[in-house]
């Protein structure tokens, strides 16, 4: 027996030496690759590579390896290789531990330089500023709703800022303190979002036990690691990054929690065949069937709008900035008439991003296996 768990080990030594063999293969062509781009003036990262990569594999794995691994392995493999051509700078709100700093290391890979900002407004302005190449922001979530100060952060910021991918989170709250045992609460702190999320769950196990809220989940952790009454509600990255343990896990009341992220940048993708295009349009109060006419056109050519929202418009009451999104690239044909026909019955207009749906699977790999790359795409 043991003389065949050797054997079995061995085998397995010798793959690993080849896996890391082509690990290092792959960089180098990593590496001619970002002297083409450099050339070129390309830019580093592109938002549809890794799910192109990763449906490309799902596809084709035989098995036995589990197809749900292939995504976090090949996250790193692609987050390492590309720190060959340039380390990415990636701009996220809030403290270290919060629930947008995890979506931004599950997203991009360790390998990447994540820069904490405090607000929302904060990671836009460091794009407009160059001092990020990326930023990750929230912008809705399944349980609370829309996040307003995306929305608003989108409406007036610069028009080089696009929108070029989109990441959406399950996002599972941990409840967190020093001690880990729930008789040592005296009080529950986090931002208001998981705290609305987690309601029921502590109404039924902590009824009467004040909450607090704090201006991020990171924050709520760090209370709970200066006090041992106290109790924070946020992710099993923060317990890691703060030293505490965990009280229970998982205590959001719906199991489809879910937040979604923009990825936002100065380069907007090339269509995947997956695409949503956010748009940005004012209409004139005064003009009656405004709306209809801007919608209209979307649904004379067929066009599915995936969703519509409204913020009020900053310094004229009761008028409304109206954003859609609709399926399809900006580039599309259709897509494009039906822009041109709503820009017509609008007052005013703008293309916020033209980018991948998450999940959505396209066929090839940019760095050498589509047709756009033997085009000479890279």
């Amino acid at each position: 027996m043991l003389e065949g768990l050797q054997a079995l080990r061995e085998q397995i030594d010798a793959i690993d030496r080849r896996l890391l063999d082509d690990l290092n293969e792959r960089s180098q062509l990593v590496q001619r690759v970002g002297e083409l781009k450099r050339d070129k003036r390309g830019v580093v990262y592109d938002a549809s590579r890794e799910q192109e990569i990763v449906a490309r594999l799902a596809r084709e794995n035989s098995g036995p390896f589990p197809t749900a691994g292939l995504a976090p392995v090949f996250r790193e493999i692609i987050s390492a290789t590309r720190s060959l051509e340039e380390v990415l700078k990636v701009g996220y709100f809030g403290p270290e531990g919060t629930f947008t700093h995890l979506a931004a290391v599950e997203r991009f890979g360790d390998l990447v330089d994540h820069v904490s900002y405090p607000s929302i407004s904060d990671v836009f302005a460091a794009i407009e500023r160059d001092k990020v190449s990326l930023g990750i922001v929230p912008i809705e979530n399944t349980t609370e709703g829309i996040v307003t100060a995306t929305y608003d952060a989108l409406a007036s910021c610069s028009e080089e800022i696009t929108i070029c991918g989109e990441s959406r989170r399950r996002i599972s709250n941990d409840l967190m303190s020093q001690s880990g045992r729930m008789e040592d609460i005296e009080r529950v702190v986090s931002h208001p979002q998981p705290l609305a999320q987690c309601r029921g769950w502590l109404d039924r196990n902590l009824r009467g036990v004040p909450r607090v809220e704090t201006a991020s989940t990171a924050a709520a952790a760090q209370l709970a690691a200066e006090d041992g009454a106290v109790a924070a509600i946020g992710s099993s990255m923060a317990a890691r990054v703060y030293g505490l343990e965990t009280v229970e896990s998982s205590i959001e009341d719906r199991s489809d929690n879910t937040t979604r992220f923009l990825l936002i940048g100065r380069n907007m993708p090339a269509a995947s065949g997956g695409d949503l295009t956010l748009m940005l349009f004012t209409i004139r109060r005064d003009e009656a069937g405004g709306l209809f006419r801007l919608l209209e056109p979307f649904s004379e050519l067929g066009i599915n709008l995936s969703w519509i929202q409204l913020r009020p418009m900053e310094g004229k009451p009761w008028e409304y900035v109206f954003f859609l999104e609709a399926e399809g690239h900006v580039s599309d044909e259709r897509m494009s008439r039906a822009l041109a026909l709503a820009a017509e019955a609008a007052h005013s207009h703008r293309v916020l991003g033209s980018y991948p749906r998450e999940g959505r699977g396209q066929v090839g790999d940019r760095d050498g296996n589509s047709d756009s790359a033997r085009r000479g795409r890279a």
